[in-house]
């Protein structure tokens, strides 16, 4: 077994902005597998400032784990759990490697079923998140998630006020995240005034690390909380078992690139389901290389017929994306066969 690592740029079509600051470009890493005669590739999509792999040496941490999967030829899960990025990445290089285009066998990667998904209203201006808000009921969209903590608790909340003028819940499902923007002393009344309006659901209204405050939030809030941001870096299964036992969350929302790969995502997906918390996947601004996989493992670990909207419309964020035989039909994603 060989491999090649290639680094690459991808460019925003248009500023992506979170209450982090404003993304114009991305880097990546592709991990190319060969055993001679079949080739797999993977994406390693760390996001700066919020991964927990995010390393200044990631390039060279990432060349150690390759060249240590091909002398051995298996993944160690253990030694790269603290790297889910660079774990996700190979997971999917060596899928491809072993079974081509078709990672899972499901519905949805046989081109037969499509995956329902949440058009995403990135921040901006008043005015420009209520254009893009219409684009994206425009084309069909019926669950849409709001990105809220930049412009202006004001403004955001007379925004939501407006789309529940015009749409009942019965027709759009409305979710908000705040990335952690909401400082604690406020978030309970935020949340309040937010709950007038049928939402059905708002990731991490708090910056992580908050475990005791989360959790009070998740007892006297009137709206439903995801965890996001607060799942990174907790990687052993037993911590995560532990601190969704802690928070009690309604949901946890699951990046494979962000919460352990493959591997991880199914371990805090089990825990999950043993305290009554749901679930869904999103991508975390890969390329299409990962949107494709992190689609297909969402079909397997959710079933031929998923119902609630996932997180994986953000195959047409970048100028140069690669290219992927993935389409967004209404609001469905597809393969095409």
């Amino acid at each position: 077994m060989t491999y090649e690592i290639e680094e690459r740029t991808l460019h925003f079509k248009q500023p992506a902005g979170t209450s982090r600051g404003v993304y114009t470009e991305r880097k990546i890493w592709l991990i190319r597998l060969s055993d001679g005669q079949r080739q797999g590739v993977g994406e390693c999509a760390p996001l700066p400032d919020l991964s927990c792999d995010a390393v200044p040496d990631y390039r060279e941490k990432l060349e150690v784990f390759c060249a240590e999967f091909c002398q051995k030829g298996e993944i160690d899960g253990e030694a790269m759990r603290d790297y889910p990025s660079m774990l996700f990445g190979l997971e999917t290089a060596l899928l491809n490697l072993q079974r081509g285009d078709r990672l899972f066998d499901t519905a949805f990667s046989r081109g037969e079923v499509g995956i329902p998904i949440n058009g995403l209203v990135w921040m901006g201006n008043y005015e420009e998140m209520l254009r893009r808000l219409e684009e994206k009921l425009e084309k069909g969209f019926r669950c849409v998630k709001l990105k809220i903590g930049a412009i202006g608790f004001e403004q955001e909340l007379d925004l939501v006020k407006r789309i529940r003028e015009r749409f009942s819940f019965h027709e759009v499902e409305l979710r908000l995240d705040a990335n952690g923007a909401f400082p604690y002393e406020e978030a309970l009344y935020k949340l309040e005034l937010l709950s007038q309006y049928a939402i059905h659901s708002i990731e991490q209204p708090i910056r992580q690390g908050q475990w005791a405050f989360m959790a009070e939030l998740c007892r006297e809030s009137p709206l439903p909380i995801a965890l996001d941001e607060e799942l990174i870096g907790v990687n052993d299964p037993e911590m995560k078992a532990h601190m969704l036992n802690i928070i009690k969350p309604r949901y946890i929302i699951l990046k494979p690139s962000l919460h352990g790969g493959m591997q991880g995502c199914r371990e805090w997906i089990d825990a999950a389901k043993q305290q009554g918390i749901g679930s869904w996947i999103t991508s975390a601004l890969e390329s299409n290389i990962g949107l494709n996989a992190i689609a297909q493992f969402a079909s397997e670990v959710y079933g031929d017929d998923i119902r609630m909207p996932q997180g994986l419309g953000t195959g047409q964020l970048f100028t140069d994306n690669i290219p992927m035989p993935l389409e967004i039909r209404g609001d469905q994603l597809w393969r095409c066969r």
